[in-house]
């Protein structure tokens, strides 16, 4: 039996001793149809739950493992490779417990499918307008971040043969193509070679400062830092392990929910091991002076070729934030309709206009937050703090209402997601 289940289905538990253990009426969580945000598939054109494990895990890393890990020799540099190496491990750690929660969040819940409609469960109406437009504003920040990457990748590889506008119109082009398929099965496809991409390329880079070494050879166990300074390392690590916020839509597109957990452990596994291995070599060869994006800590010709292998990733992994936001809205429009699962030009086209105006706001955001650790900074602080841990603290509070001193374990977690509700409040 699943660890993701056995709460929820073993014989010594109740309704209202699961590890979201808080008790509600069959009545409130609705229908079959309302329990699913797609309703009755079995005679749709268009088919959402069609996802494997696996096919999720890609999807999960290619969100993930982008922007988040160019950043990372840097905060190495900006506050020591041990404290550092303390921070990838621990946050990937708690990360990894917040994403399980929200999968039990999602299961006993199941009609919710972004966090909009758990801010619904938790608040009402009101909860649903806060948490909806806060996971709107997070992703749009993130697909403006993918465009600032693609326009400073195409800088480097034409050697500013044009102004960045134009290569940022460009990726915003690019990118509204490639999120036009309605369903994340086909992105999943999309996701495999993101994933091939972002290996390549940081594989690229460590071997070129590995020869290269343009760093002085030093590592300094701890730096001394401003507040500034480590708090923008801080959150940069924090962007690196972001990507909650997708995680119950993610969910919703499973042909069994019941797995998550195994795409779950796929992705934390191979993101905390490839942020520690990238950091560590990156920042041993580059030194103090290390770049951000790391691609850029190598000699002009390697950063070329480095950057035109990552440019599938670049642009992929803001591919898989602006479907989930388009999602989002196309959920929040035609739930409970027949157009959610229509071919036809009107459903399709309502799609497009959706993804149209959410990637040219994405493309202003990244004209007016030119730089790259800034605007990171700027969203971690924001958004992805709570979304990739705060939130998460909620959740488990809300499911375990009346329990939490009820045993010893119960304790624990209570005080354990207490803190974990707090480290989203000051990050």
């Amino acid at each position: 039996m699943s660890p993701f289940t056995d709460n929820y289905d073993s014989k010594e538990k109740t309704s209202d001793d699961v590890e979201g253990g808080r008790a509600e009426p069959r009545s409130s969580i609705g229908s079959k149809d309302k329990d699913d945000p797609f309703g009755d598939e079995s005679n749709s054109e268009v088919k959402y739950r069609t996802m494997a494990w696996w096919q999720a895990g890609m999807i999960m890393i290619a969100e993930t493992v982008s922007l988040g890990i160019l950043s990372l020799p840097s905060v190495l540099a900006a506050i020591g490779i041990v404290p550092g190496i303390i921070l990838i491990l621990g946050l990937g750690i708690i990360a990894t417990y917040t994403g399980y929660v929200i999968g039990q969040f999602k299961l006993r819940y199941p009609h919710v499918h972004n966090m909009a409609d758990a801010g619904e469960v938790m608040l009402g109406a009101v909860g649903r307008e806060i948490f909806g437009a806060a996971q709107m504003m997070f992703l749009v920040f993130v697909m403006g971040s993918h465009i600032l990457t693609f326009s400073i990748m195409f800088n480097t590889l034409t050697n500013h043969g044009t102004c960045t506008i134009v290569f940022g119109f460009v990726a915003m082009l690019l990118s509204l193509i490639c999120t036009l398929p309605r369903t994340l099965l086909n992105v999943s496809y999309m996701a495999i070679a993101s994933f091939i991409s972002i290996v390549a390329a940081v594989m690229i880079t460590m071997i070129g400062v590995g020869v290269e070494r343009p760093g002085d050879g030093k590592i300094d166990a701890t730096v001394q830092s401003n507040l500034y300074k480590g708090f923008l390392a801080t959150t940069n690590i924090v962007f690196a392990y972001a990507g909650h916020v997708a995680f119950f839509s993610f969910i919703s597109e499973f042909k069994s929910p019941e797995t998550y957990p195994k795409a779950l452990f796929l992705l934390q596994g191979v993101n905390v091991s490839m942020y520690l291995i990238v950091a560590i070599v990156t920042y041993r060869y580059a030194g103090a002076d290390v770049k951000s994006p790391a691609l850029s800590s190598t000699s002009p010709m390697v950063q070329k070729v480095a950057y035109g292998i990552a440019i599938p990733t670049i642009l992929i992994a803001g591919v898989i934030n602006g479907h989930v936001a388009a999602k989002y809205v196309y959920v929040r429009l035609f739930r409970g309709t027949d157009r959610m699962s229509k071919k036809s030009w009107s459903s399709f086209g309502m799609w497009v206009l959706i993804v149209v105006i959410l990637w040219t706001m994405a493309w202003i955001i990244a004209e007016a937050i030119p730089v790259f650790n800034d605007l990171l900074g700027l969203i971690s602080a924001l958004f992805a703090s709570w979304f990739t841990y705060g939130l998460s603290g909620v959740f488990w509070l809300y499911m375990n209402q009346g329990l939490y001193f009820s045993t010893k374990r119960k304790m624990a977690l209570t005080v354990a997601n207490s803190i974990i509700f707090l480290m989203g409040a000051v990050i």
